[in-house]
């Protein structure tokens, strides 16, 4: 039987390369988004089904991960991908933009968790997978609410993987670094609060860096290969870097003392 992969936000970037990289190698891949009705590629592809989920919907989550296990048989991977940045200074943040992203972020990817084991507990296996970032381990300026989203779900992944292991259930986390994508335009909610002032330079030289950035990173492909090769490698990894730069980073963010890497990364991102 082939196997199945069930994908959150397919619609684009990382999620619609995901879904194509396991296509191409044979998988039955579930591509689920908000607006399927906008898909023009996914959906016309003999092997790829489309289904409409917003995470932040329980009603739609348990229902979309029935008819996909109706559909397909079995679940083999769950790939929590969903997600996007509330960035900027957080003095201009509003309550409902810090909720905001904790519910699609942190909050839908652990909903789809616990909605999932049950599934993987009754077919004796089964491999989730976390799309965090290297901004889970680290920090960038402006992207506190993003990086403690992150820092969230690396914790809950590293906490999860003792009580599953006994069911044969692996939880892994991969760690994208920059990356092409529309993460920095469409996947991006800059704060506007006219009360707040002060941070325009700030913000405009940061994320003017952040998007340099991003242009020219590798694009989302790389991180499909990434994904690809945590569900299939059989190993209990919980980590695995994604990207030209995620490793560089992270090494250094491990074996740099902090005050020290904390100032090559303000050199960096305020450099203009």
């Amino acid at each position: 039987m082939k196997k199945t992969i069930f994908i959150t936000g397919a619609s684009s970037g990382i999620g619609k390369a995901t879904a194509l990289y396991f296509f191409y190698k044979g998988w039955n891949v579930a591509a689920t988004m908000r607006s399927p009705e906008k898909d023009e590629e996914l959906s016309k592809l003999e092997g790829i089904n489309v289904y409409k989920l917003d995470v932040t919907n329980l009603e739609e989550i348990s229902a979309v991960t029935s008819k996909i296990y109706q559909d397909h048989g079995r679940i083999d991977v769950l790939l929590n991908n969903a997600g996007y940045a509330e960035v900027g200074a957080f003095e201009k943040s509003k309550d409902e933009e810090v909720r905001a992203q904790f519910d699609v972020n942190v909050f839908g990817a652990m909903n789809l968790t616990r909605e999932i084991i049950p599934y993987f507990r009754k077919q004796g296996e089964g491999t989730i997978i976390n799309v965090t970032s290297v901004g889970g381990k680290m920090t960038f300026p402006l992207y506190s609410i993003y990086s403690a989203s992150k820092w969230a779900l690396e914790g809950f992944a590293e906490s999860l993987q003792y009580e599953l292991q006994q069911f044969n259930i692996k939880i892994k986390n991969v760690e994208p670094g920059p990356i092409k994508t529309d993460f920095y335009s469409r996947s991006q909610n800059v704060f506007e609060n006219e009360a707040v002032s002060g941070y325009e330079n700030y913000e405009k030289n940061i994320l003017g860096n952040m998007s340099k950035a991003g242009a020219k990173a590798p694009g989302p492909e790389i991180v499909a290969k990434t994904i690809f090769k945590a569900a299939t490698d059989g190993r209990s990894t919980l980590r695995y870097p994604a990207g030209g730069k995620a490793k560089f980073i992270l090494f250094f963010r491990k074996v740099m003392p902090g005050h020290f890497f904390n100032k090559l990364v303000s050199k960096t991102m305020e450099r203009r």
